[in-house]
């Protein structure tokens, strides 16, 4: 596993992040013990959770198998935002739900500092100045190290960017969203102010639930038996219909083609393709199963050649960009 550092920041990750968002709920203890061994193991020091994960039980597996190991070996992220209970406060980015938020997660946790702290999606109903002063207050007292965010627009990240360096606030160093060979959205704008002003990149679900796993091909006409994908379309988040598409099955394609070419799985190809994308820094793997860390992690042992690379980024593009992107890279000049 090589290391990479996180923006512009001196903090060193490893190259692939393990995301816990099913400990606790589709992943028992017992199980998210082993893959955490499996990770660690594997020379992965860079864990992300958050404290609506399984209403805060991703915090505490994680942090009972802390218990057991040196902290200062492993960057822990965790966020904030999501609604933990009925009250009105009980969730957004406001100072009072941040500073409850971030003293339950220690708890859980069972540390006394957080490595990088983020914020899990904008709030409209708070003040920006309000979250960013509080996230800076609480780098300054030592709970927390470094500060990023999830889940923004273009305009809001680069008002996040512009608000802490106007006040001396402690800088974010790095943006999670969604990106994959399914989802590149975050090319249009993200990425531009990611690059400018020296943010990491920490893309969330980097096989779309599933979709880029291999487990569906061509010609099927629904989600397999006991995939995410079946889950997500059930519950509603990930509608079959939004990803069956002609652009899918052609990504799929490639995707599989190369994996019969090198030998590697399509789960293999799907994250080696991020890992040599720029800016991404370590794409959030986000396994089920000890079988599926396993695959995952092979992605860290060998590169995809640039007439590889070339034929996900063309068969994945986006077709038929909206105003004003598509204007704009018709006269882009590099």
């Amino acid at each position: 596993m090589e290391y990479r550092f996180l923006g512009r920041s001196g903090l060193q990750v490893s190259e692939l992040c393990l995301g816990s968002m099913m400990f606790g709920e589709r992943t028992d203890e017992q199980t998210s013990h082993q893959i955490l061994d499996i990770f660690s193991e594997a020379g992965g020091n860079f864990i992300d959770t958050a404290d609506v994960y399984g209403q805060g039980r991703s915090e505490e597996i994680l942090g009972g198998w802390l218990k057991t190991r040196r902290r200062e070996d492993y960057v822990i992220a965790t966020k904030a935002f999501g609604e933990m209970g009925p009250g009105p406060n009980e969730r957004g980015l406001s100072r009072k739900h941040i500073l409850d938020a971030v003293r339950a997660s220690l708890r859980r946790l069972g540390t006394d500092h957080i490595d990088l702290y983020q914020v899990h999606v904008w709030d409209d109903g708070t003040p920006l100045e309000e979250t960013l002063s509080t996230l800076d207050a609480l780098v300054k007292e030592g709970t927390v190290r470094y500060v990023g965010a999830s889940n923004f627009c273009g305009w809001q990240l680069q008002k996040a960017v512009d608000l802490s360096l106007m006040h001396g606030w402690e800088a974010l160093v790095c943006l999670q969203p969604l990106y994959n060979l399914l989802d590149r959205e975050a090319e249009w704008e993200l990425f531009p102010v990611c690059r400018a002003e020296g943010l990491g990149v920490l893309p969330w679900s980097p096989l779309r639930a599933g979709w880029l796993s291999g487990a569906h091909r061509r010609g099927v006409t629904g989600p397999a038996e006991g995939t995410r994908v079946k889950a997500e379309a059930e519950a509603g988040s990930i509608p079959w219909s939004g990803y069956a598409t002609e652009r899918t099955w052609r990504v799929i394609d490639e995707v599989s083609a190369i994996a019969t070419e090198t030998g590697r799985t399509a789960a293999q190809v799907s994250l080696r393709w991020l890992l040599q994308r720029a800016p991404v820094t370590a794409p959030i793997i986000g396994p089920r199963t000890l079988d599926h860390v396993k695959d995952n992690l092979a992605a860290a042992e060998w590169t995809l050649t640039t007439e590889q690379t070339n034929r996900l980024t063309a068969v994945s593009t986006t077709e038929n960009l909206p105003y004003p992107y598509n204007l704009l890279t018709r006269f882009a000049r590099r």
